[in-house]
Order: structure tokens, then sequence, then C-alpha cells
């Protein structure tokens, strides 16, 4: 449904004035024609007062002059009468006049009261069309404050909520954390006992090597010490059987033989103790080998070892010299003699990793 536009003010009071305006126009025209055809007034004469006196003898030329004399006041009388209806005439248009100007100035009073009832009215409805648009800023001023507080409202409960999300997310992820941890705790903790186990077996094994070793080497040890006094004590034997009998021949043959004897046992001594320093690369394969040039101090200190023939390995060649160098000094062999020494001062040995059970 169209709705219907108020008029303004001014079309409000448009009709009534048009209307009034045409009123004081009839009015004003009514008083030109008025005064346009009222007659001129002749001029005033003077008022002349007779008084008759009845004389009790008249004559004829006395009767005469008295009729002639109450003709002419009766003249004057009837002139003093219309004169006097003149001035009635005259006041009464005069009072008229005055009555259409009060009546003029009682409509130009109402007109101008009626302009200002209109525009006190104007001024009225101006003020409340103000007021109305006042009232309507801030109806629309507290909507929109309405709105932002709404708007503010969602936004921070849309912060919360996401807020919140975020801390259930974290919260989420920190317990897959936690639980992943604990497995990989797990995972790390069996990963550990298993190494602990297999290095507690591979300790206890080489323990028992160490023991198998230790007992190798002092089994070697006791023999090159054996050997050695046997050595000792064949030697002394042989100086006094050089000393009672001229059989030399023989007693030389024999101190080879034992010399031979000898020097295998401190061969065996020095690949044990090898094996026993020896630390293989992880590029060490079966079938390796490789020959060294070692020399010793008839103390038994080892004062170099240097590669003859390589095994096509560098970091093997390296190992098996470096074992050599760790053994240090063999103290089983302080007691040898200069002869039995001479083999060791510069020889070359073989080392195969397999032959020494590694």
């Amino acid at each position: 449904m169209q709705q219907q536009r108020e008029p303004s003010a001014s079309e409000s009071y448009f009709w009534p004035s048009v209307l009034a305006i045409v009123l004081h126009v009839l009015v004003f025209g009514m008083l030109f024609v008025s005064f346009a055809f009222t007659p001129e007034l002749p001029p005033a004469k003077p008022i002349v007062q007779a008084t008759l006196y009845q004389l009790k003898s008249k004559s004829p030329a006395t009767t005469q002059t008295n009729q002639k004399i109450a003709g002419e006041a009766k003249k004057t009388a009837a002139r003093q009468t219309e004169v006097e209806q003149l001035e009635q005439k005259k006041i009464e248009q005069e009072a008229v006049k005055a009555a259409e100007q009060k009546k003029e100035e009682a409509a130009q009073k109402a007109e101008e009261a009626k302009k200002a009832d209109e525009a006190k009215k104007a001024d009225e409805a101006k003020k409340a069309d103000e007021a109305k648009k006042a009232d309507d800023a801030k109806k629309a001023e507290a909507k929109k404050a309405e709105e932002k507080q709404l708007a503010d409202i969602a936004k921070k409960k849309a912060e919360d909520e996401a807020k919140k999300a975020a801390e259930e997310e974290a919260k989420k992820a920190a317990a897959e954390e936690a639980k992943k941890k604990i497995v990989e705790d797990a995972k790390k903790k069996a990963a550990e006992d298993a190494k602990k186990k297999a290095e507690a077996e591979e300790a206890k094994k080489k323990v028992a090597e160490d023991a198998k070793k230790k007992a190798a080497a002092d089994a070697a040890k006791k023999k090159a010490q054996d050997a050695a006094r046997k050595s000792a004590e064949d030697k002394k034997a042989q100086a006094l059987a050089e000393l009672l009998s001229d059989k030399t021949d023989r007693a030389a043959t024999k101190a080879d033989e034992l010399g031979d004897s000898v020097a295998g046992d401190f061969d065996d001594l020095i690949r044990l103790r090898v094996s026993e320093g020896w630390n293989l690369p992880p590029s060490a394969r079966k079938g390796m080998k490789v020959e060294l040039r070692i020399s010793m101090l008839p103390d038994g200190t080892v004062t170099g070892a240097a590669v003859t023939k390589s095994s096509g390995d560098a970091p093997f060649d390296a190992s098996a010299v470096a074992a050599v160098k760790n053994i240090g000094r063999l103290t089983e062999m302080q007691g040898l003699s200069p002869s039995d020494f001479a083999p060791y001062r510069s020889f070359k040995m073989t080392f195969n990793p397999e032959d020494l059970g590694l």
C-alpha cells in the first residue's frame, strides 16, 4: 500500500490566504465606489431663528409681512433640516467608513495574527520535524551502537570459540605428542635394553675371549719362559760339554735346534699380543693378509712397524701396524741371549685375522 504524503505547512495555509486577499480586494472596491458616488453638500448657511409675536391688532401689511417672514422661516427650517440630514448622512458615511476601516484593520490584524499563527505553526512544525530528525538520528545512533555491541559480542564469541578450539587442538596435539613420546620412549628403552643386553652378551663373550687369550698368553709366556730357561740351561750344559768333550759339531747342531724352538715360541707370543690389541676396520674381509717388518730392542721393546706387502686395503694395513705398536714391550724376551735375540732385531711377519682367530 502506497503511503500518502503529509502536506507541508505552506501548502496547508495557501488557499485560506488567497481567500482572505480576495475578500480585502472586494471591501476596498466597495469603499472606493461608495466615496465616488457621494453627492457634494452645499456650503452651510447661517441659521436664522425668528420669533413670531402675535399682535393683537394687525394691519394687512403687517399680516403680509408676517406671512412672508413665516414663509422665509419655513424655508429656512426646511433648508436647516436638509443640511442636518446631509450632515447626518455625512456622519453616517464617515461612521461606515470608520467601521470599514476598523473592519479592515481587524481583518489586517486577523491576517497578521493568522500569519503569525501560521509562522508559529510552521516554526512548531519545523521544530517538530527537527525533533523528529534528532529523535530518528538518536534512534539510528542507538541502533548503530546496539549493532556494534552485538557485532563486538559476536566477534568476542568467535574469538573465544577459536581460542577454545585452538586450546583443544593444542591439548589434542600435546596428548598425541605425549602418546607418541611414550611409544618412542618405550621403543628407545627396548632398544637400549636390547643394546645393553647385546653389550652384556658382548662383554661376557669378550671376557671369555679375554680369559681365553690370557690363558693362551700365560701359556705362551710360561712356554717362552720355560724355553728360555731350558735354553739357558742347555747352553750351560753345552758349554760344559764342550769343555768335557770334543764333539763340538754335535753340540752346535743341538743348539741350533733349541734356538729354532725358542724362536717359534716368541713368534706365537707376538701374534697373540697383536691379536689382543688389533681393532679390525669395517673394511676387513676374509683372506686379507699384510706383511710387516718389525723392529725390536733386546729388552723386548717394539721400536717400529712398517708395511712391506700391502693387503690392498689401507685401513686394514694401518690397523695391523697400530696393533703391533700397541704391544709396547715384550718382557718375556729380556732373558734371551744376543744370538737368540738377533733374529728379532728386524724381522718380517705376515698377519691374517683368520689365523689370529679374529
